[in-house]
């Protein structure tokens, strides 16, 4: 019998604010039969560790500010204890290091497909004014600052309020005043640290792209989406596919521009008759990984993690640029219950399963 590959996922934090990995190992467990996968997690209490269905066993990571070392120590555990032959990193804070040491990576036999060092930066939100006007889009006028005095001075001199206040990896918040840009800025800073970014608040319609490059930075999968409800963190919980020409070209030379590898989403807003701002399409954000809302895009037949482990493994896949417009996503929250002594083994031993 033909042994199963390993496929490593990490982001399996399925909350409020959720994380790409259970969406991940739904559209692989859907697709492939010849896949065993391992939940990746920073903390004991992620509903991924649970869900026995989709994942044969989960570890306990360190947090990727520990260190490249301490991290590559805990993927070498993980290597020995389940075998690990693929690993798809879910999560923006975890993907500098593992980016830095894909050979590494590849040494120990575990595959990737990850954008290089260059690529990566060229999207991070601080450089994003700059290839916005690469591959000639609008972008809203944003203000990078490396202190709460620089926050305030920004939004006293260039950016009027209400703006948005962002962290480099996570978070944003809309703020209508000083005293609260301050409170959300000193709540960014104290988790991820500076620099923060001020922007400029654009309103119209949010839409996204969903999309998969291969090595050679071909577009191969993608779907477009527009937001109809959110969370308070801007979270997707209804939305419908969409197609939009001034999108999909967009999509385009983000790639041709950055010979991106891999998976990556595009944040937008559409911008038509508003006061004080042009009409078109503002790029917001570039994620360099799968959305959490991944799993929409295998559910309106475009399964782009299956994808993504046909090029690791193949280094081609077939591609997919179409798909039904008009359907409808709505996320939804349910419970299940799972053994106590999984939660233990979590803590004790750092896996699930108690090995």
């Amino acid at each position: 019998m033909k042994k199963k590959v390993s496929v490593g996922i990490s982001g399996i934090n399925a909350t409020d604010n959720p994380g790409p990995g259970v969406a991940v190992a739904r559209s692989l467990i859907e697709a492939r039969k010849d896949l065993c996968l391992l939940g990746l997690s920073y903390d004991v209490h992620d509903p991924g560790n649970y869900i026995e269905d989709l994942f044969k066993n989960t570890f306990l990571m360190p947090y990727p500010t520990h260190g490249w070392k301490t991290l590559l120590a805990a993927i070498q555990n993980v290597k020995a204890k389940s075998g690990l032959d693929v690993l798809i990193p879910c999560l923006d804070a975890e993907l500098p290091l593992m980016i830095r040491h894909q050979s590494q990576l590849e040494k120990l036999g575990i595959q990737t497909l990850l954008p290089n060092e260059k690529q990566f930066e060229l999207r991070s939100k601080d450089r994003l004014p700059l290839l916005s006007k690469e591959i000639r889009c609008l972008h809203p006028k944003t203000a990078v600052v490396n202190s709460l005095d620089e926050l305030v001075h920004a939004l006293k001199t260039e950016i009027p309020l209400p703006a948005v206040v962002k962290g480099k990896y996570y978070k944003a918040y809309m703020v209508h005043n000083l005293d609260s840009a301050i409170l959300k800025g000193s709540e960014i800073a104290a988790e991820w640290g500076f620099p923060l970014l001020v922007q400029q608040v654009v309103f119209g319609h949010e839409i996204n792209t969903i999309g998969l490059s291969d090595e050679k930075g071909n577009l191969v999968g993608r779907v477009s989406i527009k937001k109809q409800l959110t969370t308070h963190l801007g979270k997707v919980w209804t939305a419908v596919t969409i197609q939009d020409d001034q999108l999909d070209e967009l999509c385009r030379r983000f790639c041709k521009a950055t010979r991106w590898r891999g998976p990556f989403e595009l944040e937008c807003i559409l911008v038509g008759n508003q006061t004080g701002s042009k009409n078109g399409i503002y790029l917001i954000e570039i994620n360099p990984r799968f959305p959490a809302w991944v799993y929409f895009a295998t559910a309106v037949g475009v399964n782009l993690p299956s994808m993504l482990v046909d090029l690791i493994q193949r280094g081609k896949c077939t591609k997919k640029l179409d798909y039904p417009l008009g359907k409808y996503l709505v996320r939804q929250t349910s419970e299940f219950v799972s053994d106590l002594s999984n939660f233990h083994n979590l803590l004790s031993t750092g896996n699930r399963e108690g090995l």
